[in-house]
């Protein structure tokens, strides 16, 4: 496994994004907050993290919920995965959503989401009349059963 070079400047008083095990894809990312802030059911809210980053052309920063979070207590990501460009030089914030019946409370510090930094690659548009046939076909959603 290689390792790319990524330039960050973090602002807030929290460690860096870092993997929790050797295999982790994504990184943890901390709330960088001045005070609290209550996210009621069905309010989403920006939670910034006092991160700026300097990716690399042709790699992407993406931003996905923490699995416990949403599982424990209903929080999300509103635009799952959230998507950061090479190009992007603001602050990483991130768009938290209660999916929840339960306010639940932000905390300086909390882990909030998930970061993956991943290669891309830009398309190339041809314009065609036919393109080649499958077995599926124009099978659509859910069209192959439940079985």
């Amino acid at each position: 496994m290689t390792e790319l070079d990524v330039k960050i400047i973090n602002r807030s008083h929290h460690p860096l994004p870092a993997y929790e095990t050797p295999g982790a894809a994504g990184m943890d990312v901390r709330a960088y907050l001045q005070e609290p802030i209550v996210l009621n059911p069905g309010e989403r809210v920006l939670v910034p993290t006092g991160l700026y980053m300097q990716l690399p052309q042709g790699y992407e920063c993406q931003i996905r919920p923490r699995s416990g979070l949403a599982l424990k207590y209903g929080i999300t990501i509103a635009n799952s995965p959230g998507t950061i460009d090479c190009d992007y030089r603001g602050e990483i914030k991130v768009i938290l959503l209660n999916q929840s019946n339960q306010p639940f409370t932000i905390n300086d510090g909390e882990r909030v989401c998930q970061m993956v930094i991943a290669a891309y690659e830009r398309v190339k548009w041809n314009s065609v009349e036919r393109i080649d046939s499958t077995e599926r076909g124009d099978g659509g959603f859910g069209h192959t059963g439940t079985e």
